[in-house]
């Protein structure tokens, strides 16, 4: 790979990322919903915690769109915090002194797990728009590869927000004997025509960009920093309220005291989404971008099921904590809603919370301490059940 591709440091995670690493050969293809075999196929990954004797204390989370498998650990390329350490951790509602937390980076994805940035073994060359399209099923099902390369049978929870919670969801729903309990968060069953609508303007952005080169930009050198950009920029606005935005921006001047009357930032909330979009392209592959937008696209748990939902969960023992947010417009509260009537036909073992929050889509990855109480109390009594 060419290193003015991506910053080096990103580059270099594709193929030998700071993380764990499970490699599977042709002997064992993931079968993608597509029909392709796809082989070989590596998985990066990110442990914490210890694997109690009975195997019987882990937890797989999901991470959303644009997040990887460093849940809870400071970023490679980044040097921040993971992007759920509100979350998991000592102590925390996904308690690491208590339960073994698995998260690995999707297929797909851009942090080393085998996706459009990775090198095409029969070409030598990055698999760019070659790589066979990926849904939220295959992912669940590399993950389902990677739990029994660790010699799990039974995972005691599935967690995530977003499309995260769309993998929990698919977990549950694909391998129900294998989750003791689910925790979906600010997710829904299907994404909606408006979210569609949402990914195709950020995949036309990064495609309108002369680097982009029909995809091929890796082998060119060269990187669509501006259309990934503005496509993170315009997916940022879906993650905010239109009161938080006001809270943390308003009106106000970015320093300065005046109107410049040129198409500068003169805004604070200009400025906060440039860096934003800035400060992405940093850390992400611009075709892993276009790859797992379009597999959210595709999610329709019902449409695999007579397009009855509640076909999905019918007899399952999973026990489920359902949680929305009251200003999220991106997957609001009707979205779980329906997911927990589905469950409630299918006689599942079910409980919803809708936090009051301006916070917004992402009050999920921030320090909401209605989420906190409701994860940890959930867990706590999953765990009191199943004598962890």
């Amino acid at each position: 790979m060419t290193s003015g591709t991506l910053p080096q440091i990103s580059a270099s995670q594709v193929e030998s990322p700071d993380s764990l690493v499970a490699r599977f050969g042709p002997e064992r293809p993931l079968v993608l919903d597509s029909g392709v075999e796809l082989s070989p196929l590596q998985i990066a990954y990110q442990t914490y915690g210890e694997l109690n004797a009975a195997r019987s204390n882990a937890v797989l989370v999901c991470h959303a769109l644009t997040g990887d498998q460093h849940a809870a650990n400071v970023h490679p390329v980044t040097g921040k915090p993971g992007w759920w350490s509100t979350m998991v951790g000592p102590g925390k509602p996904i308690d690491t002194d208590r339960y073994f937390v698995i998260c690995s980076n999707v297929v797909g994805g851009c942090l080393g797990t085998t996706g459009p940035a990775s090198i095409n073994p029969e070409t030598g060359k990055p698999w760019a728009l070659t790589f066979p399209l990926v849904t939220i099923r295959d992912m669940v099902r590399a993950q389902a590869m990677l739990v029994d390369f660790l010699g799990i049978d039974e995972l005691f929870c599935v967690a995530g927000g977003s499309m995260g919670g769309m993998q929990v969801l698919e977990w549950a729903a694909s391998f129900p004997e294998r989750v003791y309990s689910a925790m979906p968060i600010a997710t829904a069953a299907i994404h909606s025509a408006q979210n569609i609508a949402f990914s195709e303007v950020g995949r036309q952005a990064i495609m309108a960009d002369p680097e982009w080169r029909g995809g091929r930009y890796l082998e060119a050198g060269t990187r669509p920093a501006k259309g990934l950009a503005v496509a993170r920029m315009g997916a940022h606005i879906t993650y905010l309220s239109e009161e938080a935005l006001h809270r943390k921006f308003g009106r106000r001047l970015q320093d300065r005291s005046a109107p410049t009357f040129t198409f500068d930032a003169d805004f604070q909330v200009e400025s906060y989404l440039r860096h934003q979009g800035e400060a992405f392209v940093e850390r992400f592959d611009a075709n892993s971008y276009l790859y797992v937008t379009r597999a959210m696209d595709y999610f329709d748990i019902a449409g695999s099921h007579d397009g009855i939902l509640a076909n999905a969960f019918r007899g399952t023992r999973t026990r489920f904590c359902v949680i929305s947010f009251s200003s999220d417009w991106l997957f609001p509260t009707g979205n779980s809603r329906s997911v927990v009537h589905a469950l409630n036909a299918a006689g599942a073992s079910v409980s919803f919370v809708e936090i009051i929050s301006d916070k917004g889509h992402d009050a999920f990855l921030l320090d909401e301490p209605e989420l906190i109480a409701t994860t940890s109390g959930f867990l706590a009594a999953a765990a009191r059940k199943r004598g962890i």
